[in-house]
């Protein structure tokens, strides 16, 4: 009987191109991994392997480059996201702060704006009182520092009013050059680089300004035995690729403004919070904590980006990105505009404010000089009071109310009453009213809080020169 035998025919194999080395490491892997025979042969030559390994060592050799470059672009790719993660999560968490710091401080406003406007008032009839007049003097002193405080918090939060123009960047630069110079001190080197046939940019000249001396500040603060300060700007455009690693950002073309600074610098963590209101690093006392939250909201309701880039010891760079402005109106000058004369007037005023003590506080001022006062709480209630009024020379109205706003408002009244001139009134106003233009540059506007004396002013200067 014959026997059995577990032995196999070896299995043959042939390789395109091997030699003796390879296809003696390929025969014992097989043996290796299935426990069978095999015999691998060379097939020859085929050129569609051309420039192939030729050797097993070789080919070890470049797999391992092969992984060790796609495991750099992985992690690569993986620092990207984790980047961009990160500018998302502190652009949701500046949008939020912003929108509860916008919403107290419209809030605080009109308390302020109370304040101020009656203890005014009280001072003036308390004039011959030496002490009372002390004291009222020290609650006025408080109420105006709460005032700016929460003007800066509206900043952050984007909920002041901007009147936006074309605005020249060199020309604003070139303009505060002095006054700069006369802030850093002498201890302080200050360069300007200024890009020439720099475009214009649509922006409110005074909050462009004053974004640009809280970065000079800034920069100031962190050279306390002196230094270089350099402001630049450039005609820059961003592209898609930009963009895709700058979360916000929109492509198209810039002006940019960069201060920087040779200073202390700042680390990682600081650089995550230092558009954060109240957040400073300076001692107790020496600062608010509201500079650069302040810039960074004008920036944003302006249309644009701010970015921080910095390492310790060795300085910081603000960058700052305004999308420039196509437009043919004229250039913004750095222009006062004219004050008539204020104290008294005989003209007939429609009121319309939805805040009780704000509406009397305006009302009791007017009507103390001299003014004629028609008052309504909303739009609706100004429109039936206006039908049966007979001379209406001004109309006077919060811009954001329950109900018709106070743009909606004017364009009724000066359906049926063409001549009336209107001044508005608020201590902001809603994103989307100064993206979409409907406050423009040539409306006459009045920020809360108001003292008396603001006030009136602004109606005289109303009055006599907005055409009819």
């Amino acid at each position: 009987m014959p026997m059995k035998t577990t032995s196999q025919e070896p299995i043959r194999l042939q390789i395109i191109d091997a030699d003796d080395e390879t296809r003696a490491l390929i025969t014992l892997l097989l043996r290796a991994h299935t426990g069978r025979d095999y015999v691998v042969e060379r097939a020859g030559r085929d050129d569609r392997f051309a420039g192939m390994p030729a050797t097993a060592s070789e080919a070890e050799r470049r797999v391992s480059e092969a992984l060790r470059e796609s495991e750099a672009q992985l992690a690569a790719v993986l620092a990207d996201r984790e980047r961009l993660e990160r500018q998302f999560y502190q652009a949701q968490k500046m949008e939020t702060v912003g929108q509860l710091a916008g919403g107290i401080a419209h809030d605080f406003n009109n308390i302020l704006t109370a304040i101020v406007g009656f203890g005014t008032l009280v001072a003036e009839q308390v004039s011959e009182n030496e002490a009372a007049s002390r004291n009222t003097e020290e609650i006025l002193a408080a109420a105006n520092r709460a005032s700016a405080l929460t003007r800066q918090l509206l900043a952050f939060g984007r909920r002041q009013v901007l009147h936006p123009t074309r605005v020249n960047l060199n020309d604003t630069v070139q303009a505060l050059a002095g006054m700069l110079r006369q802030l850093i001190g002498e201890n302080i080197d200050l360069r300007i680089v200024c890009s020439p046939h720099l475009p214009p940019i649509r922006a409110d000249l005074s909050q462009l300004e004053s974004a640009l001396a809280n970065l000079v500040i800034n920069a100031r603060d962190a050279m306390p035995r002196g230094g270089r300060l350099t402001i630049e700007t450039a005609d820059v455009t961003l592209d898609d690729d930009y963009c895709a690693t700058h979360v916000g950002v929109r492509p198209g073309r810039y002006a940019r403004l960069s201060v920087s600074d040779n200073g202390i610098g700042m680390s990682q963590d600081i650089q995550t919070r230092i558009f954060e209101p109240f957040f400073t690093t300076k001692e107790p006392g020496k600062g608010s904590g509201l500079g650069l939250s302040t810039v960074y909201g004008i920036v944003k309701q302006s249309g644009g980006n701010i970015w921080v880039y910095s390492e310790e010891a060795l300085g910081s760079t603000f960058k700052v990105y305004l999308p420039v402005d196509p437009g043919e109106q004229p250039l913004a000058g750095q222009i006062e505009p004219a004050r008539g004369h204020w104290s008294k007037g005989t003209e007939t005023v429609l009121l319309v404010e939805d805040a009780p003590m704000i509406r009397r506080l305006a009302r009791e001022i007017m009507l103390r000089a001299g003014y004629t006062v028609i008052e309504a709480g909303d739009a609706e209630q100004a429109l039936l009071l206006a039908k049966k009024q007979g001379r209406i020379d001004l109309l006077l109205t919060d811009l954001i109310m329950p109900g018709p706003s106070g743009v909606e408002l004017s364009e009724q009244l000066r359906a049926s009453r063409p001549g009336v001139r209107v001044l508005y009134m608020s201590g902001y106003t809603d994103n989307a009213i100064v993206r979409n233009g409907m406050l423009g540059a040539s409306e006459a506007f009045l920020q809360k809080p108001f003292t008396p004396e603001e006030l009136l002013r602004k109606l005289r200067h109303v009055i006599e020169t907005q055409a009819i």
